[in-house]
């Protein structure tokens, strides 16, 4: 007998699964991918003046010339459709003590600024979280379909490092640092 199941695939992405052999298959899916370390970002913008953030594992860099990055939220995402309707995001990656910050915009809170300090990326106005290792500040470039999730390309309109700090990692289930 088949069975829906919510599936975490990464925190703050919970799918619908339906069927116990699609649910066997994701987590077979998940335990492997989830051997590849990745950084843990969040994704900002802001609608009204207000700020919008999730986190995400699934940034990478994609071209230098245009300068394009992408990101790939669920289909589900609140945040991403507010990115879609601002056109911007700023990409915050997360310094190894932010843990607690990934969580907060992991969650359904609308809520999840409260007492978390940034500023406006210079570029788009997107939030820039305070204590991160780098942001990339962007415009949406194209979006794509890919399964449950979107592919979004962005172009790079301002960046910066701080500093020598080392940034969150999430490796098999958990949060981690390099050394």
């Amino acid at each position: 007998m088949d069975h829906h199941h919510d599936f975490e695939w990464r925190p703050g992405e919970t799918l619908e699964v339906d069927g116990d052999a699609a649910w066997a298959q994701a987590g077979r899916f998940r335990d492997v991918l989830g051997r590849y370390a990745s950084g843990v970002t969040v994704v900002t913008t802001a609608v009204d003046g207000a700020p919008i953030g999730m986190t995400c594992q699934s940034f990478t860099s994609v071209s230098l010339d245009p300068p394009l990055v992408a990101f790939l939220p669920t289909r589900q995402s609140r945040a991403f459709a507010a990115i879609r309707r601002t056109g911007t995001f700023c990409v915050n990656l997360l310094a190894a003590d932010q843990a607690d910050v990934s969580d907060r915009m992991a969650g359904p809170s609308d809520e999840k600024f409260a007492g978390l300090p940034w500023r406006p990326a210079p570029g788009t106005g997107s939030p820039m979280l305070e204590g991160t290792v780098g942001y990339v500040d962007c415009t949406v470039e194209a979006i794509h379909e890919a399964g449950d999730h979107f592919i979004v390309v962005g172009r790079v309109v301002a960046l910066a490092a701080d500093g020598d700090g080392r940034p969150l990692v999430y490796h098999r289930g958990v949060y981690t640092t390099t050394s």
